[in-house]
Formats: structure tokens, C-alpha cells, sequence
């Protein structure tokens, strides 16, 4: 259960980061950086969502 907890923040860190990421390639007109921090945070959110439903379905079995 720590490991998942862990894993949440770390999660939520890197979504964080991409969305500042975004900012600041809005800001300095990096279309590419932007496009990096985007694709980032989707992969970052998928695997979130992923933790959230495995999580649901380990607590629904108990």
C-alpha cells in the first residue's frame, strides 16, 4: 500500500511539472517542449488513472 501511495505523489509530481512545462513553453513560444510536456503528462495521467482503478478493484475484493 505505501508503494501506491508513493507512486500517487510521484504521479501527481510529474503532472504537475508537465503542466508548468506547458507554461512555460506557451510563454517562450517552444512548440516543441510544448509538445513534449503534453505528451508527458497524458502518460502520466493514463498511468494515474490505471493506479485509481487498480486501487478500486483491490479495495472492493476486502
Amino acid at each position: 500500500m505505501g508503494k501506491k501511495i508513493a507512486l500517487n505523489v510521484f504521479y501527481n509530481l510529474g503532472l504537475i511539472v508537465s503542466i508548468f512545462g506547458v507554461v512555460w513553453g506557451y510563454n517562450n513560444t517552444k512548440y516543441l517542449a510544448i509538445a513534449l510536456f503534453v505528451v508527458t503528462g497524458a502518460f502520466f495521467l493514463y498511468l494515474k488513472l490505471q493506479l485509481v482503478k487498480e486501487m478500486r478493484n483491490t479495495l472492493k475484493k476486502k
